[in-house]
């Protein structure tokens, strides 16, 4: 069993941020008709989602994230050792992710920086990555960034998909104590049979110049193989069955019960799944805050998004249990749990900026100018 006990390591806090622009669901309509709309939203729950720029990534809105994040904490840039990127929309194919926002951040050459490729699950491996480095090594902080711009890889009429994502990017901060009590449990898990069941199979180095021909797909959605495909039945099997069996399994393995939780930032997957799930595991759906109505489903971010919509704007001052759950593309899944304090939970922040020295139109901009 893949399980994780950190002691002495703490979240000091979490940040977030969305694109400027909203999208309302209903807009929809005239593309997609008034019933598919209106039934769509009733069993997802998504009412409006925010969208990036064609050249905003969520490293973009990580960046944001962190910067607001490290000025309320009072954390200079050079006390940050590690800088992990978890994500599957990272700015270019290569290089990671992480170097570029070392860089906006003016992180020290000496952190350790790299990409882990996830989705859904993100937040809960890339903790279990990050706790690990710092438990083995001499790093006292560390910064965590989630994060996808899904939508982009959605093609427009893809009435299964096209509605369902929103953007944002994450970011969480990691720091030793000299107190025990302080801990991070997670349970991971994975199931690379299911690899095709969430996919976009073309782009990659398997099928680099994959044709964009679009295609009457059999359940009657069109796409090319550069778009996002999603087999809707095997994922709801797997979240209804799987998923539910992890989080008992891990209430067994850390020897906890629901009610010893404040709060349960899952994957905001659908509204339906997120109540299956509770109803499974006899978790209090009222502390399961729910986004998907204004954010839609943020991949990796879901967790600190409803975070920081539940307790970013309050005035409360006071330590919660926060249990964290993802699941989705891969198969990946994972549970965590960690202790936080309010203050420290950040509002969502709005924002369209875009790194612009990042943004390469020509291989010419590449040389550096004398």
């Amino acid at each position: 069993m893949a399980f994780f006990k950190f002691n002495n390591i703490r979240v000091a806090g979490v940040a977030c941020a969305v694109p400027k622009n909203e999208v309302k669901t209903e807009t929809y309509k005239s593309l997609f008709g008034d019933e598919e709309v209106e039934k769509f939203m009733e069993m997802t729950g998504v009412r409006a989602s925010h969208r990036t720029l064609e050249h905003q990534t969520c490293s973009d809105l990580g960046f944001r994230a962190a910067q607001e994040l490290l000025a309320h904490k009072g954390v200079k840039p050079e006390e940050i050792g590690a800088v992990i990127f978890s994500s599957h929309s990272p700015d270019y194919r290569r290089p990671a992710t992480a170097f570029v926002l070392q860089y906006r951040l003016g992180i020290p050459k000496e952190a350790v920086c790299y990409d882990i490729s996830l989705g859904c699950s993100s937040l809960v491996v890339g903790m279990q990555t990050v706790a690990s480095i710092m438990n083995t090594g001499d790093i006292q902080k560390a910064l965590l960034f989630v994060g996808d711009t899904a939508g982009k890889s959605v093609y427009p009429d893809d009435r299964s998909s096209a509605m369902l994502f929103g953007e944002a990017g994450a970011v969480m901060l990691l720091e030793k104590t000299d107190d025990p009590k302080d801990e991070i449990d997670a349970l991971v898990r994975s199931d690379g049979s299911g690899y095709r069941y969430m996919i976009v199979p073309g782009g990659g180095y398997r099928n680099l110049h994959a044709s964009e021909e679009v295609v009457m797909c059999e359940d009657g959605n069109p796409r090319t193989l550069m778009n996002s495909f999603i087999q809707g039945t095997s994922v709801f099997t797997f979240t209804i069955f799987d998923v539910p069996r992890l989080i008992k399994d891990f209430f067994a393995q850390t020897e906890t019960t629901p009610d010893q939780y404040d709060c349960f930032a899952f994957h905001q997957a659908n509204l339906y799944i997120l109540k299956q799930i509770a109803k499974k595991t006899k978790i209090d759906f009222e502390r399961m805050p729910i986004t998907l109505d204004r954010y839609g489903n943020t991949s990796g971010a879901s967790a600190i998004v409803s975070l920081c919509d539940k307790y970013g704007n309050s005035n409360e001052n006071k330590t919660i249990k926060v249990m964290a759950c993802g699941f989705g593309i891969g198969i990946s899944l994972g549970a965590t749990s960690f202790e936080i304090n309010t203050a420290d939970i950040l509002p969502i922040f709005e924002d369209d900026a875009i790194f612009e020295d990042g943004l390469i139109t020509d291989p010419n901009q590449l040389y550096e100018k004398k």
